[in-house]
């Protein structure tokens, strides 16, 4: 079996007004739909980033891939190191929020988009859902949190009609947003997204969540935006209310000053996104759930290595979560079905998505019980809406973003925004 076509289509979608550390989300989100065609008629697809720097790499790559065996990721391996290596390093617009967007971060980034798409055609090939590829399923239903924003009702000088989320900027519209998504979805824990408001309003809105589901879970992810006083006190506001505390300060070593000071379970995305941070995090306990990640952790084997190393340190495991559509989901979910140390509901921008805008025939996934399953259809056990990938191609051409800038929108609503890390 040889690879005799290969199509990276860059796409856009719609994205809510959702606040964050560094400012806003702009319009519209940014992704890569990848196909990967072999000789004898099979097919396997993937998804990963589609801002300029990521999609100029998966350009150069794709042509090298014609006439390799799906089955060879070692020369897919080599043929990504080696294209990085000839390339001038990129920009990192966006990596203060999401790692993957690290020019470090070129190699692993590829390579997870490519390795998804031909371990996608690996399986269809052996007429396999991709997760036995992976060792087999542990789990069929993946356990998701609902994962809730400090919003607006809508963008400034928006393109499109307001969303139906609404604002939510107070403790009512946060609860609100959380009793919808659960209804919707059947989420059994609550993530929300903080570093963006008061850290006393935000801590505010746990509390407000911990009266309105006192069995939910509850997570709070400042994204590194208070200083260690900061987080110290809002740790002290918090009590026991956590299931845990996500990046609320930066670095590994405030990391780990802040659990010594409190006790606290530490989760991160951001001061552990890969092997050596992984190393020194161990070395001082910075952290003590790793929130995986395989578009930028190298793609799903590297993160079950990732999963066993967490396992070999006593550390927990999650994932996390950029806009993304039903490939990537599909993809997070066969991986997170094979690792049998997935200790905490995975992160997910999904529902945020809309219903008309998803690249897979059938439309967006279901999430039930808070859980997507798995079934035993070959590969992802998804397929290509041609359609819609036509029409989420043509948003992207006419969109006029090319790399995520949260700091720029944030500066269409305050012209005198700023990047402040930590910001409180």
């Amino acid at each position: 079996m040889k690879i005799t076509r290969v199509t990276v289509t860059p796409i856009a979608f719609k994205d809510a007004p959702l606040l964050n550390a560094s400012g806003i989300h702009e319009p519209y989100a940014l992704r890569s739909i990848i196909e990967v065609e072999t000789d004898n008629g099979h097919f396997g697809l993937g998804e990963s980033y589609g801002d300029a720097a990521a999609l100029a790499v998966l350009d150069k790559v794709k042509t090298q891939l014609i006439g390799l065996d799906p089955f060879n990721l070692n020369r897919l391996r080599a043929i990504v190191k080696s294209t990085v290596a000839g390339m001038a390093p990129a920009g990192n617009s966006g990596a203060e929020l999401a790692p993957g967007s690290h020019a470090s971060k070129a190699v692993s980034n590829a390579y997870s988009a490519f390795e998804v798409a031909l371990l996608d055609a690996q399986a269809r090939y052996l007429n396999v859902p991709l997760v036995d590829l992976l060792g087999g399923a542990v789990r069929t239903e993946i356990p998701f949190s609902a994962y809730l924003f400090f919003k607006y009702a809508e963008h400034i000088d928006s393109p499109y009609e307001p969303d139906s989320w609404g604002e939510a900027l107070s403790e009512e519209q946060i609860v609100a947003q959380a009793r919808r998504m659960i209804d919707e979805n059947g989420f059994k824990s609550i993530k929300l997204k903080a570093g963006a408001l008061d850290p006393e309003h935000e801590v505010a809105c746990i509390k407000a969540l911990k009266k309105a589901f006192p069995d939910a879970p509850l997570r709070i992810d400042p994204n590194g935006n208070w200083s260690l006083e900061t987080a110290v006190r809002m740790a002290e506001l918090l009590g026991d209310d956590l299931q845990y505390y996500e990046d609320p300060t930066p670095g590994l070593e405030g990391m780990a000053e802040l659990h010594r000071r409190t006790g606290l379970p530490l989760a991160t995305n951001m001061v552990v996104t890969d092997f050596d941070e992984f190393r020194r995090s161990v070395a001082q306990n910075s952290v003590q759930i790793v929130l995986a990640d395989h578009h930028y952790w190298g793609g799903l084997r590297d993160t079950q290595m990732l999963a066993l190393m967490c396992d070999t340190f006593g550390l927990g495991v999650s994932m996390h979560s950029n806009s993304h559509l039903g490939i990537s989901l599909m993809a997070m979910s066969h991986v997170a079905a094979a690792v049998p140390n997935l200790s905490y509901a995975c992160d997910t921008h999904y529902p945020w998505q809309e219903a008309d805008e998803e690249v897979i025939k059938g439309g967006k996934l279901s999430i039930r019980n808070g859980c997507v399953g798995i079934t035993r259809a070959p590969g992802l056990g998804v397929e290509l809406d041609r359609d819609q990938l036509a029409k989420l191609h043509d948003l992207y051409l006419s969109c006029g973003i090319r790399s995520r800038d949260d700091v720029r929108q944030m500066r269409k609503y305050k012209p005198d925004w700023k990047t402040v890390k930590p910001r409180f």
